[in-house]
């Protein structure tokens, strides 16, 4: 056989790590070709295809351990309304239908967030494409698996900026406000700001007091403490429930700036000397870390398995510590956002730190 394999959407840590897996299942394991697909969809609209033959890859160590994707990716561009350059849009999804047939390819594996997926899925049933997905994003936010690729390295980027921030904020009597991405979900604010020790942690699906925020960072103070943390996501809303955004990016908002207007806040309400960090790409970049790695290998080898046993319309998942699969139409259903009621959140505050509380308003957005 002969399969394709692309990645779409933002880059994260761990792609190189699942393409050098199904390369080794593809290759050790079946003898099968793979095709590497350049720059996403994008690729498959080119005349010829922009592909790259990948076995030559199998024996490359340094794959595991290499950050972003030797394929590049894109996260602008959906096929069924293409930007032109004159300014008007453009249905081109039969070029990218085409591409996959002129490539000669069985089966394709897509790597990619909700949104890639949903644009995959709907190319797979127009164009009899065999597809098999992989859920990558930093944001943790696909539905049906606990963890996406990338989603730990952001995290532990946002752990080791809280690290290095403490010490700093003890040394200048200082409240230091950390901002991280996410998109619409909490999930890299939570895990960070539990395993970071974080004093606050603002997530957009929680709501927030700004004069309980500010008598929680006094209340440290009063306890003998001449210092905070404080962890929120990109996406919280400022206090009179606007977001706080960058302009966009030709197809969605582009959040940025929540952590900046919080620091302004605070620090005229507490008297405290008030900082901003704000990670942003950074979480993209570097080496993956060992779950990341160990998550995009088995992701891989699932996918290839499953394109052995004909078994299509299929996402990999990661489900009570083993690799599963699911209906892909399970896992375009909207972002996944944080359980208010689960185990994280109830730790956070059994810790101590200060979240707000659940929306008036139930989110609609899948929790599970």
């Amino acid at each position: 056989m002969r399969i394709g394999i692309l990645t779409s959407g933002g880059d994260c840590a761990g792609l190189n790590a699942v393409i050098l897996a199904v390369v080794r299942r593809a290759v050790l394991g079946y003898g099968w070709d793979v095709v590497g697909i350049r720059q996403g969809t994008h690729g498959l609209m080119q005349d010829p295809p922009q592909a790259i033959d990948l076995n030559d890859q199998v024996n490359n160590d340094g794959m595991l351990r290499l950050g972003g994707t030797i394929l590049g990716t894109i996260n602008k561009g959906d096929p069924f309304h293409y930007p032109m350059p004159d300014g008007s849009f453009a249905d081109r999804s039969q070029e990218v239908i085409d591409g996959y047939h002129k490539l000669g390819l069985d089966a394709l594996i897509g790597v990619g967030g909700d949104g890639s997926m949903a644009i995959l899925h709907r190319l797979a049933q127009m164009g009899g494409i065999n597809l098999v997905g992989i859920p990558k994003t930093i944001d943790n936010d696909l539905a049906q698996t606990e963890y996406s690729v990338g989603f730990t390295t952001a995290v532990n980027v946002a752990v080791e900026a809280l690290d290095r921030l403490q010490p700093t904020a003890a040394s200048h009597d200082r409240i230091m406000i950390l901002e991280v991405m996410g998109r619409d979900a909490g999930h890299i604010a939570l895990f960070a700001g539990v395993a970071g020790g974080a004093d606050a942690i603002l997530i957009p699906e929680m709501d927030y007091d700004l004069d309980a925020l500010t008598e929680h960072c006094l209340n440290i103070r009063k306890r003998g403490r001449n210092h905070a943390l404080v962890i929120v996501a990109e996406a919280v809303k400022r206090d009179d429930g606007a977001a706080v955004t960058q302009g966009d990016d030709g197809q969605k908002v582009r959040y940025g700036g929540i952590g900046h207007w919080l620091a302004d806040e605070l620090g005229a309400r507490t008297g405290w000397d008030t900082r901003v960090t704000v990670l942003g790409h950074v979480q993209r970049g570097g080496t993956p870390s060992p779950r990341d790695r160990v998550i995009a290998s088995a992701f891989g080898v699932h996918a290839v398995d499953l394109i052995a046993d004909q078994k299509f319309d299929r996402v990999v998942a990661w489900s009570k510590r083993k690799v599963v699969d699911v209906a892909m139409a399970d896992v375009i259903v909207g972002p996944r956002l944080v359980d208010t009621a689960g185990t994280m959140v109830s730790t956070a505050k059994g810790l101590g730190a200060y979240l707000g509380h659940p929306p008036k308003v139930a989110r609609t957005a899948k929790t599970v």
